[in-house]
């Protein structure tokens, strides 16, 4: 017969993935494909098409890359949201269309809160603050009553939608946040002591809230003015990690936790990891964050989150299965912890 496993499909934005989990919590890669814009940013209904033309090869290589069979499927789970209405609706069809002709449940999963199941199981976290650092989202999250609170988030864009428009101002198409990380990582092995003379920026923290768009602005400014772009992009990483980190601090000493867990596809960057590395050891706690694979979006974070909700609340109803561009981390009751 075979080991039961979930689907999960995630299709919020950019990325459109298929990927599983066993029913005894084994998390099994996603079989993904990414729109990339040759100009501009993402356009919700081009990436809806990449979406559809794409989810008939996607679970296929699932299927046969981790030699899966749909007999022993016991769940569909899908992004419900937030995100890219077309895009998400998009995923929803399938979903939909999946558990029905295979008469299993549906789930309908929270994003925000995949990234941090993923983490945790991964990592073997057991009750951290999550530093949530995407492309569309930027928040400080921890587990409070039931329900994942946010105790600070950007009040304009995401760090990752930041770092990615200031990289398309200069030539580099998206994803620009990895070309950020190199040309700042090739100007500090080429000065002995960087310095943040002639490349102050704005400094984004507001009480436990972040702001990036100045400091996007401000960055471009320094560009246009004559400033090297490897130094720019080293100064805007130093920047917008700090406060990210600071807000983060803030939060582990707030609450009185101990664990600290980056997700989100910013999470992929080795500067932000070891800033997180520094604080927490600073102060007696330990910082956590899953392979990168686990930290960009995934369809295996959403069936490890199908899983767990199935188990705990039951599946979601044909009628409560639209999609929520606006779905909130905190909206979701969190029965499994």
């Amino acid at each position: 017969m075979g080991v039961g496993w979930v689907l999960g499909i995630e299709s919020t934005a950019h990325t459109f993935s298929f990927g599983a989990v066993t029913e005894d919590m084994k998390p099994i890669p996603s079989s993904s494909s990414i729109i990339r814009p040759t100009e501009g940013g993402i356009h919700p209904r081009e990436a809806a098409d990449h979406h559809s033309d794409n989810a008939s090869l996607l679970l296929q290589g699932l299927l046969s890359s981790n030699s899966l069979s749909m007999n022993n499927l016991v769940g569909v789970a899908y992004s419900q949201g937030p995100g890219l209405g077309p895009c998400l609706r998009v995923g929803a069809s399938v979903a939909r269309a999946i558990a029905t002709a295979r008469n299993v449940p549906l789930i309908g999963v929270n994003h925000c809160v995949a990234h941090i199941e993923i983490g945790r199981t991964v990592c073997g976290c057991d009750d951290p603050v999550l530093l949530y650092v995407s492309g569309g989202n930027t928040q400080v999250i921890t587990r409070l009553d039931g329900r994942y609170r946010v105790l600070g988030e950007t009040m304009d864009i995401g760090i990752g939608n930041m770092l990615d428009k200031f990289a398309r101002h200069h030539g580099y198409p998206f994803p620009g946040g990895p070309e950020i990380e190199k040309a700042a990582l090739r100007y500090r092995q080429s000065v002995e002591l960087p310095s943040i003379d002639g490349l102050e920026l704005p400094y984004a923290v507001q009480g436990m809230d972040l702001a990036f768009s100045g400091l996007l602005n401000a960055a471009d400014t320094l560009v246009e003015k004559g400033a090297s772009f490897d130094a720019v992009c080293w100064s805007l990483q130093e920047h917008a990690f700090a406060a990210s980190i600071e807000v983060a601090e803030r939060a582990l000493a707030h609450t009185g936790k101990t664990e600290l867990l980056l997700g989100g596809g910013v999470a992929c960057n080795e500067r932000i990891r070891e800033m997180s590395d520094i604080m927490c050891l600073e102060r007696g706690a330990t910082a956590h964050w899953p392979p990168k694979m686990y930290c960009i979006d995934n369809g295996t974070m959403i069936a490890l989150l199908g899983l767990l909700q199935l188990e705990s609340i039951g599946p979601t109803e044909l009628i409560d299965s639209a999609v929520d561009q606006m779905l909130r981390t905190d909206m979701t009751p969190v029965a499994w912890a």
